[in-house]
């Protein structure tokens, strides 16, 4: 039922999107407005709470709590974990906007500052890390880390309906569980979309660059449809095979064209960068979780802030139940730090290389990437590099690296999607997951001909509203499971420790005893 309710929900967004694409648009747009005016804090203060509540986990007394048990053993090196993880969550992302975000905040800052400034450097910058940084891992995390306990520790079924267990008891397996499941796909497939929808447009660009072929609407269908071979290629293979070798050779290869550019940039402004934004943001971070702008009217913040915390919301079923898959035998401290805090740190650094070098060359008179940004977001990473030596091979690496990105993206979003449609645990059905990914690749081709991106977009926001509260159940029910299995360990090792002091005192009673009638023995000798 939820496979056949939800791909068909998803199919009928596609339709009106794509055949009513100017009706579908404005009535989106009206609803995003009432959302953002409306309860647009929510977003904020749920994702900035999440946060403080993993770092709890983290560093309280539940960090020594296993995923899978306490004889639980990782399935996969912490190197391949990690490679996993973070080709699932950002990824192509990453690509798309490392070069054109810190521009486009140069031009158009927050907080009133005067465009193109030096202050409007820093604050591009600082926001950047904040968008990509602590809080959309700490998303990730929460429904990560939740997913997998009940999974793995509870016997759950790997859907978000589980979750909510504690809180609705045998209902999670009814039809409000039902419910849950649902939303919880079709809000995963409409951030898959628009996040494959970005990846399509920058790899036509990046075509349009090395090889001359105009990023024309057939190119674009072509990409998709390599791409969708590709994928199912990798996911009919596996987690263990196909998935891992492509996140492993993508971060390899991502670790390299961030190498090439560090030391062909300005290496030392890029140095200097990373530690000025990494101390500006986390100076601000409280201030910067929480701010909104009720007196000035500005929608820089739902432009921007917002939109990102409902594209990570939406995103969370799909790549908190992915990580919950490759996370088995992890300890709580281990799973946030190593979702948390590591991959925020390669994402500073990514940031700092391509968004100091873009801010270095346009500052310093080196490209004009204002105006490439007019042409487009996906034109200002190969107009970056077109001011940097070697710029046709940097080109070619950044197009395969996108269209790995790509393929790591999807096949990870079509095993999730046909595992969360799916009431068994365990692998879905090569069936389901051909489904799924024939669904995504009409999704995106749809949207592009349809010209639905930006309508999609606002669909986010509003659907990510209802897993916004989510979490928030999440939250509490994560921290009910996590206290009694506290509970339950901690009352196991007092009792083995009753056990092990009770059998030294015999020990030693039996001892005293021997040396007593040994004494005995001497003095009656």
């Amino acid at each position: 039922m939820v496979f056949r309710i939800s791909i068909a929900l998803v199919l009928a967004l596609v339709l009106l999107a794509g055949l009513a694409p100017g009706p579908f648009n404005t009535v989106v747009q009206a609803a995003l407005a009432d959302v953002i005016r409306s309860v647009g804090w929510l977003y904020l203060l749920v994702v900035f709470l999440a946060l403080v509540f993993l770092m709890y986990l983290a560093f309280g007394r539940f960090g020594n709590l296993r995923i899978g048990g306490e004889d639980a053993e990782p399935e996969f090196s912490r190197a391949s974990w990690m490679s996993m993880l973070f080709a699932a969550g950002m990824g192509i992302g990453l690509v798309f906007w490392g070069a054109a975000e810190p521009i486009s905040h140069f031009t158009k800052p927050p907080e009133g500052i005067a465009p193109q400034s030096m202050d409007a450097a820093r604050a591009s910058m600082r926001y950047a890390f904040f968008h990509w940084g602590l809080h959309p891992w700490a998303i990730y995390a929460l429904i990560g880390l939740a997913m997998a306990w009940f999974q793995f520790n509870r016997n759950g079924r790997g859907l978000v309906s589980d979750m909510l267990q504690p809180i609705i008891g045998r209902h999670h397996r009814g039809w409000i569980g039902r419910v849950v499941n649902i939303a919880a796909v079709v809000a995963t497939a409409i951030g898959v979309a628009t996040t494959l929808g970005f990846g399509t447009i920058q790899i036509a660009a990046g075509v349009e660059r090395v090889f001359g072929l105009q990023a024309t609407v057939p190119v674009q269908m072509t990409i998709i449809a390599i791409a969708f071979v590709l994928y199912m290629a990798s996911t009919a293979s596996g987690v263990e095979r196909g998935v891992k070798w492509l996140s492993n050779f993508n971060l390899a290869l991502a670790a390299l064209l961030a190498a090439t550019v560090l030391v062909l940039g300005p290496t030392g402004f890029i140095f200097d960068t990373f530690t000025t934004t990494l101390g500006s943001y986390l100076n601000q971070l409280v201030t910067m979780s929480l701010r909104m702008s009720p007196f000035s009217g500005s929608t820089w913040v739902a432009d921007w802030t917002i939109f990102y915390w409902a594209w990570w919301i939406s995103w969370a079923p799909f790549v908190g139940s992915f990580i919950a898959r490759i996370s088995r035998g992890r300890s709580v401290r281990e799973f946030v730090i190593g979702v948390v805090l590591a991959p925020t740190l390669l994402g500073f650094f990514w940031f700092a290389v391509f968004g100091g070098t873009a801010l270095w060359a346009q500052i310093f008179g080196h490209a004009d990437l204002v105006q490439a940004l007019g042409n487009g977001y996906e034109t200002v990473l190969f107009t970056l590099f077109d001011s940097l030596p070697a710029s046709l091979m940097l080109s070619a690496v950044a197009l395969v690296l996108l269209m790995i990105f790509f393929v790591t993206s999807a096949d990870s979003a079509v095993l999730v999607l046909a595992s969360m449609s799916t009431d068994e645990a365990g692998d879905p059905p090569l069936k389901r997951k051909l489904a799924w990914g024939i669904a995504v690749a009409l999704i995106a081709a749809a949207l592009l001909l349809a010209g639905g991106l930006d309508a999609l977009q606002g669909m986010i926001t509003i659907a990510a509203l209802p897993f916004a509260l989510l979490m928030v159940l999440v939250m509490v029910s994560l921290y009910r499971v996590l206290d009694q299995e506290y509970t339950r360990e901690r009352r196991q090792a007092q009792r083995q420790r009753r056990m092990i002091d009770a059998w030294i005192a015999r020990e030693m009673a039996a001892q005293e005893e021997t040396q007593a009638e040994a004494a005995r023995a001497q003095d009656q000798d």
